[in-house]
């Protein structure tokens, strides 16, 4: 007893200093891609969405959960920016149909992401391609192609990302609004009617990451200002964090790592402690077999007495009865005298045509008048009894 409570006491010591430890080590650099609002991490977007109101001031903006088919769908949109930032995003048809009406209309969007799926990539007529380079951490200079916005020295970023660019374009439609140092277009534009889609296939340059520097501050700034300053703005989120209804108590705990690993730790403590309790206390269950269902062994014990003893009479008769007290229970008639008024009767009430009720009635007058049955006679009235309820409606 003394060395289980001396082992006790040493595992406890031992889980409180581990625990100690783990609350007071230095947290890891997340570096997860997320795009989200809120996430401080190097990949979130947390700082471009509490400076967005000095690219767009005094203009609402408005967090989208849904597709953009259910956002835009019937909708009357004016002077608005549509706005995405997210790892990758999947349009359909009628997405893609929505999104045309909205630029249209005289609206614009803007694309920031590593893939966009086939639907959009395959109608404007553009592909991605990459320059990442694992031997080194500093990405590719990008530039503008405005006068205006380009600067003399190339934009150059840490941890490459800024390395996609577009192998293909389709020139007779695209505005090429910036190139990387090698000369590939890496910021292009699409005019629809009134309005534009923005497309650029680096979306980690409006992340926390890129813009705690300057530099990256200031390409952030210039990209977005083609946006209409006077716009209001919808900040997508769909293709971050999903539907709105899409909030599972699971999924909130995968997102978290400790919640993660805590989850997993219970769940296999349990599976522990369900398959210990199950060898320790588990009996043997005993087999108990069914109650025999002595019903068929009853009807052929029956059948074999009226076999041997051949009173015909007695089955037919006692057949009789029991169709009888079928008619009266069933049609309410009266059984006293088997005659045509009772037949046409039976007829209007069961639908069983009159030539089987009169057999029936015949052959049942037969065997009431005589003392024996035969064989036959037994059969015959077993077939015309059977025939009048399948007959029966």
């Amino acid at each position: 007893m003394k060395g289980l409570r001396r082992y006790l006491i040493v595992s406890a010591v031992l889980l409180v200093g581990y625990l100690v430890a783990q609350y007071y080590k230095p947290k890891p650099t997340n570096w997860t891609p997320s795009y989200l609002k809120e996430d401080k991490i190097p990949y979130g977007t947390y700082i471009l969405f509490h400076e967005i109101h000095d690219l767009f001031p005094k203009r609402d903006v408005r967090i989208i959960r849904d597709p953009i088919y259910n956002i835009l769908k019937d909708k009357k949109f004016n002077n608005t920016n549509y706005l995405f930032i997210s790892h990758s995003m999947e349009l359909d048809k009628l997405d893609f149909k929505e999104l045309i009406s909205f630029v249209n209309e005289g609206n614009n969007a803007f694309f920031a992401a590593f893939d966009f799926g086939k639907i959009l990539s395959d109608t404007l007529k553009f592909d991605i391609g990459s320059s990442y380079n694992y031997s080194t951490e500093k990405s590719t200079g990008i530039n503008f192609t405005n006068p205006k916005l380009k600067t003399k020295y190339n934009y150059a970023f840490g941890k490459q990302i800024a390395e996609q660019y577009f192998s293909k374009i389709d020139t007779s439609r695209v505005t090429v609004l910036g190139k990387n140092a090698n000369g590939k277009p890496n910021f292009i534009k699409y005019s629809f009617g009134k309005g534009n889609i923005y497309i650029l296939p680096n979306p980690q340059l409006f992340t926390n990451y890129s813009l705690i520097n300057p530099l990256g501050a200031d390409y952030a700034a210039k990209a977005l200002s083609y946006l209409p300053s006077s716009a209001s703005l919808m900040w997508d989120e769909h293709n971050t964090r999903g539907n709105i209804d899409d909030s599972a108590v699971l999924r909130v705990i995968f997102r978290n790592e400790s919640l993660r690993w805590a989850y997993y730790i219970a769940l296999v403590g349990l599976i522990i402690f369900v398959l210990f309790e199950m060898k320790r206390r588990q009996r043997i269950i005993p087999v108990i077999e069914p109650l025999k269902n002595s019903s068929l062994d009853f009807v052929k014990v029956v059948g074999k007495v009226y076999y041997q003893q051949r009173d015909n009479g007695d089955i037919a008769r006692k057949k009789v009865s029991y169709f009888l007290e079928h008619i009266r229970s069933t049609y309410n008639l009266k059984t006293t005298s088997l005659n045509k008024e009772l037949e046409e009767a039976l007829n209007i009430r069961s639908g069983v045509p009159q030539e089987t009720i009169s057999q029936l009635f015949s052959i049942v007058n037969v065997i009431n008048n005589n003392q024996f049955v035969d064989d036959n006679s037994l059969i015959n009235l077993n077939k015309l009894i059977e025939r009048f309820y399948k007959q029966a409606q």
